[in-house]
């Protein structure tokens, strides 16, 4: 049966297979910043559809030797990963859409579609990312006012991460209604420093909290439905891009790429009166460590 189904997908793909689209897709333009969120989040890591990857031990996320210094007739000491194995895989992951006839208009029609299915795809991937940081976070609940300190505390939360961890989240991700409280409770406030914090941007912030970055969340532009999420999270983690797939990350997003180094595979099934067009990927986001996630939930004061 296996056999049977791998000649029929084998078949589809051979008759199916757009070379121009897929190539697209390499060079699609991301003008929403989701792929960019999403790297934010859950850095990509390129491995083949099966893989093993070590889940971190808190206390070996940053490590450093102190005897890398060749001894003569040996080599140098060897670098090692510990940690529990897992052996995992990428999941086959891909959209659908039914174009009839009568809807076709321009010469880039295809090109729309595909770029459609991208967001979406995109959109799909960022809601289970964020579903991992809330399923693993260590939730502060927090009440701002016109006499709160909205960098004091989070700069309390870091360092109390970095104490408890010994080292602190660097990327911090704001929802949309816990970044406009933050500004309120400055503008609030009738001095020098406060009207200079309701008015520092993210880039500013991220100085002054010694992370890497800051980006912010917004519900409505992702589709995000219900209690996923609120807008007055606050989340702190680790990430770095570039990785290896067993550096440190708190959340990962393995990818499988095609033979060209693309990420995705467009389809074309032609039918009478209509045509689907099918955009697919392989990936599997997951996380790695739990260390350090921190969801800082703000509100506010109660009048």
């Amino acid at each position: 049966m296996e056999t049977l189904v791998q000649a029929a997908e084998e078949k589809f793909n051979q008759n199916n297979y757009s070379e121009v689209l897929t190539e697209f897709t390499k060079e699609w333009k991301d003008n929403e910043g989701l792929e960019a969120l999403l790297n934010f989040i859950a850095p990509k890591v390129p491995v083949t559809r099966r893989f093993e990857y070590r889940q971190a031990p808190d206390d070996q996320i940053f490590c450093s030797e102190t005897d890398d210094e060749r001894v003569g007739g040996a080599g140098f000491k060897r670098v090692r990963f510990s940690g529990e194995a897992i052996q995992a895989k990428t999941l086959n992951k891909g959209l659908t859409i039914r174009v009839d006839a009568d809807d076709i208009v321009g010469e880039d029609w295809q090109i729309r579609y595909v770029h459609l299915l991208m967001k979406r795809l995109f959109r799909n991937e960022l809601r289970r990312a964020i579903k991992g940081l809330k399923e693993n976070a260590r939730v502060i609940e927090s009440t701002w006012d016109e006499e709160s300190q909205p960098d004091a505390d989070i700069r309390q939360t870091l360092l109390n991460a970095s104490a408890e961890m010994g080292f602190a989240p660097n990327r911090l991700l704001f929802g949309e209604l816990a970044w406009y409280l933050r500004q309120d409770c400055y503008a609030l406030q009738d001095n020098a420093g406060a009207r200079i914090s309701s008015e520092m941007t993210r880039e500013g912030l991220a100085e002054k909290l010694l992370v890497e970055d800051i980006k912010l969340l917004k519900k409505q532009n992702l589709g995000l439905q219900g209690n996923e999420i609120t807008g007055n999270e606050i989340f702190a983690f680790y990430a770095q891009n570039g990785l290896l797939k067993d550096e440190p990350s708190n959340i990962k997003r393995f990818v499988t790429p095609n033979s060209d180094g693309g990420l995705f595979r467009v389809y074309l099934e032609e039918h009478t009166k209509f045509v689907d067009i099918t955009v697919e990927h392989y990936s599997n986001i997951v996380v790695t460590s739990n260390a350090n996630i921190t969801q800082i939930n703000v509100q506010p004061k109660a009048n």
